[in-house]
């Protein structure tokens, strides 16, 4: 394993780990997430230079484009549970209350 692909598997495990250990606060899931996709989103734009292939070449763009509406669409729920509990931290929210 070359030092890059260390270092952009050691990002992503970094943020699922963070996802799992870490879920005081939405807006800290929403980061790790982030972080996830964007350690993937490098990933595989290397993954599509070293290949040298143009069939791939569409790949992260479409990745980068689902990242961003994941983020638009966190964004959103975050300001929704902001006004409507007043906080983001995830212990205060349960089903039985929306």
């Amino acid at each position: 394993m070359t030092p890059v692909h260390f270092a952009f598997s050691s990002a992503f495990i970094l943020g699922l780990t963070g996802l799992a250990f870490h879920r005081e606060h939405l807006l800290s899931a929403l980061l790790c997430l982030e972080g996830m996709m964007l350690s993937l989103f490098i990933a595989i734009s290397l993954w599509t230079l070293q290949l040298d292939s143009t069939s791939f070449s569409a790949s992260p763009m479409l990745l980068l484009a689902f990242s961003a509406c994941e983020a638009s669409a966190g964004l959103a729920l975050l300001v929704a549970t902001a006004r409507t509990h007043g906080t983001d931290r995830l212990q205060n929210l349960s089903l039985l209350q929306c």
